[in-house]
């Protein structure tokens, strides 16, 4: 393992590890905005019960995802400055409109929405939280534009006497037609996630309440405590899941399309379809495959016929390429020159295929999943019904998990699946990572910020479970604003 491998895995583990915040963090934003609103409109104690509950677990979080936001950056002149200094005048638009567009307008008007309540106008102070998700909406666009210039790099020219990639249109790179397919299926998946996580939570809490009274006096006692607000949460969060995963489902067969249009080598290692399918014939999608997958030994036991000519294609008899005709084409187009990684005739244009295939499969499967607890959640507490069993604590640690992973082996896919290149058709990873780092250095780095993150792993859970074990707050009336001590010092809402 040389340091071009370690910075892979470094750089790997911390996006994967940031991104655990992102999809709970862009989700909770809408759903709290949501409950803020609600109170607003019907002054219902119990939703402003909700709204400052969740709120602060999504400020727990958001502070979180900051941290490990930063820590991942500085990757870029540490172990990437070849691949900095090729995308520099790419990606420095995009990013810095990131930064001093997007992550100040959340954070302003978070700050507002924390330290707002009696002093600001309910219904102005309402709009902030919205203006929150927007603020996070307008981050992940143009992150994802960032990124989608990986997949598809357009809007620029190549600067030979530099050695760089130049932006001329910027307008071209935030319409990247791989940018316009992927953020809507991003953003699906954070509010799968965020309805995820309130769901999970509130059944949870139903649980130990309706448990906790009919200790206390008898079973019909539970649903006049905070049973029926929870209740009303895990559903609505339930719905929330199920809608936006079938969003998720609908914007990610457009995306399997757009995909394998510009990187068609990636749709054929997501099947490990190492022969063409010819059009009029089919391919099949394995569900389940064991075997070396490297073409000799890959034996599909499950298989659908003619899906994989669907995803690609959208019809059922598509052509579909296969890697060994994707990988005559790649050298004729690309070359080979130069390129050590690329000339390897074993390995060269193709990614890693058992981690692309199964990537693939746990990212669809993982999220069914979540739709599933979802239909149970709905199923088991309608009609007013009140769950207790054992089996409910599990499903509330499935609800939010289920799609984490689910978001996390999507990027995972998507990422191993472009190798082996950082940039696609241009620059390579090997050819990305700083000339002068030495393993030793990446060993170090990584083991920094391996126990930096184990550190907030610990920080985090233990605030998020602190704050769940102290369920919603019982309910206080906010000061009205024309009440409010203008002399009178911040106060954090919680």
């Amino acid at each position: 393992m040389d340091a071009t491998d370690l910075a892979r895995w470094q750089f790997g583990i911390t996006t994967v590890y940031h991104f655990l915040f992102v999809p709970i963090t862009i989700g909770l934003s809408a759903i709290v905005a949501g409950f803020h609103t609600a109170w607003v409109r019907t002054h219902n104690p119990e939703w402003l019960r909700l709204t400052r509950f969740f709120g602060k677990l999504f400020t727990i979080n958001f502070a979180l995802g900051l941290v490990t936001g930063l820590v991942q950056e500085f990757q870029f002149g540490m172990n990437w400055s070849s691949y900095s200094r090729f995308v520099g005048d790419i990606f420095g638009a995009p990013l810095a409109v990131e930064a001093l567009l997007a992550f100040f307008l959340e954070s302003t008007f978070l700050g507002l929405w924390i330290f707002g309540w009696g002093r600001i106008p309910e219904r102005l102070h309402a709009a902030t939280m919205w203006v929150v998700h927007v603020g996070t909406l307008l981050s992940a666009y143009f992150i994802l534009s960032a990124n989608s210039f990986m997949q598809n790099p357009v809007g620029f020219r190549f600067n030979a006497e530099t050695g760089r990639a130049e932006l001329t249109d910027f307008v071209a790179i935030l319409l990247n037609k791989v940018q316009l397919v992927t953020f809507p299926h991003v953003i699906l998946s954070a509010y799968l996630v965020g309805g995820a996580v309130v769901m999970g939570v509130a059944l949870q809490l139903m649980r130990r309440e309706w448990l906790r009274c009919s200790e206390i006096h008898d079973e019909d006692a539970g649903g006049a405590a905070d049973v029926p607000m929870y209740r009303r949460a895990a559903r609505l969060g339930a719905v929330v899941t199920l809608v936006a995963g079938m969003g998720v489902a609908a914007s990610g067969d457009v995306q399997g399309k757009i995909m394998t249009e510009v990187q068609p080598m990636k749709m054929a290692a997501a099947e490990a379809l190492y022969e063409s399918v010819p059009a009029g014939e089919g391919a099949p999608f394995s569900v389940l495959t064991i075997g070396s997958l490297d073409g000799e030994r890959a034996r599909p036991l499950i298989e659908v016929p003619n899906l994989l000519s669907f995803l690609a294609t959208g019809s059922f008899d598509g052509a579909v390429k296969g890697i060994n005709e994707l990988k005559a084409e790649y050298a004729q187009t690309y070359g080979t020159a130069g390129m050590a990684e690329l000339a390897d005739p074993s390995t060269g244009y193709v990614p890693n295929i058992p981690t692309t295939y199964w990537m693939f499969r746990l990212m669809i499967g993982l999220g069914m999943a979540a739709s599933a607890v979802a239909l149970v959640v709905l199923w088991a507490t309608r009609r007013g019904r009140t769950p207790t069993g054992r089996w409910l604590l599990w499903l509330a640690v499935a609800a939010p998990v289920l799609p984490l992973l689910g978001n996390s082996a999507g990027w995972v896919f998507t990422e191993v699946g472009r190798q082996p290149w950082v940039v696609f058709g241009l620059m390579t990873t090997a050819s990305g990572v700083s000339p002068g780092v030495s393993l030793g250095e990446v060993v170090t780095s990584m083991t920094v910020f391996t126990l930096l993150y184990g550190a907030l792993a610990v920080v985090e859970v233990k605030l998020l479970l602190r704050t769940v074990r102290q369920g919603a707050a019982p309910f206080e009336q906010p000061v009205d604003p024309a009440e409010q001590d203008e002399d009178a010092p911040l106060a954090f809402a919680y």
